[in-house]
């Protein structure tokens, strides 16, 4: 191997910190230090860290936070061994019997899945509904709290993944354009009958569909899985930004509250404020 004198590569190293400098106000390198939100909840407080491997998501969420957009908003879906999901800027004034979930900010984040990031315990994910591109929510996020997995669950997961895989790309298939275009005018009449009934056709085909690469879960996440928990039948379909990395047990907490048949807390579980830690 041929050496690079060191007055070289000193110019090399400078030139790819400049370049890495110039390509976002956020650094996108993952070997860049994290940056750290602290939540404030009427239940108690727990700091999230945010990746770099997801830069849109990790800019939008600091935006937000910076402009203040959390402090106020609910968990409005909270369901033990599962999620407490937060962000719907309609839970802010929401009277008690409000059925919410549905608020954004009018706009999506595309999706970023990255092949080592997935829904152990303690991961921030971010919802979404069931666009095609599986974008974002523009504002709403969840904090996976489900417990420890074994093989047989496992196996389940990892079929389910496959699911909507197959499903997403049966959807994105040339071949099929005239029914997710049937879909999608349905969707936009908000015709419920015929939502299921192209959905079902939908699901028909991805039953059997083949055209794309079956995801395995790798080892190191399976590992993951069974010695800490998650939630695995999530992975490559819904993005995951960052994880809690103090005061877990504080989501632990929040998952045990009394919850109406919508999932929402009875009493509400509220966000006080939202901060960046520097």
């Amino acid at each position: 191997m041929k050496s690079i004198p060191t007055i070289k590569l000193t110019i090399i190293l400078l030139t790819t910190l400049f370049s890495c400098k110039a390509q976002s106000g956020e650094s996108t390198s993952a070997a860049e230090k994290r940056k750290a939100v602290e939540m404030v909840t009427n239940h108690g407080t727990f700091v999230m860290e945010l990746y770099n491997e997801t830069p849109l998501h990790r800019d939008n969420f600091l935006k937000l936070v910076r402009e203040g957009a959390y402090d106020g908003l609910l968990f409005h879906r909270v369901i033990d061994n599962f999620v407490i999901q937060a962000g719907d800027p309609d839970s802010k004034e929401a009277k008690s019997d409000a059925a919410l979930g549905n608020g954004d900010v009018g706009y999506t984040i595309k999706a970023e899945f990255r092949p080592d990031i997935f829904h152990k315990r303690g991961a921030i994910g971010a919802a979404r509904d069931g666009n095609p591109e599986r974008a974002s929510s523009g504002i709403q996020f969840y904090v996976v709290q489900r417990g420890v997995q074994n093989d047989s669950l496992l196996a389940i997961a990892e079929k389910r993944i496959n699911t909507m895989l197959a499903r997403h790309f049966a959807y994105k298939d040339p071949a099929y354009d005239d029914l997710t275009a049937s879909l999608e005018k349905a969707q936009d009449a908000e015709d419920m009958k015929k939502i299921r009934k192209f959905s079902d056709q939908l699901d028909t085909i991805a039953k059997t569909y083949s055209k794309f690469e079956k995801y395995t879960i790798p080892d190191a996440h399976r590992a993951a899985y069974k010695s800490e928990g998650g939630i695995p039948h999530l992975d490559q379909n819904y993005t995951i930004f960052g994880e809690v990395i103090n005061g877990m047990e504080i989501v632990d907490a929040i998952v045990k509250v009394k919850t109406n048949n919508r999932d929402r807390p009875v009493d509400d579980v509220r966000i006080i404020s939202a901060r960046i830690l520097e």
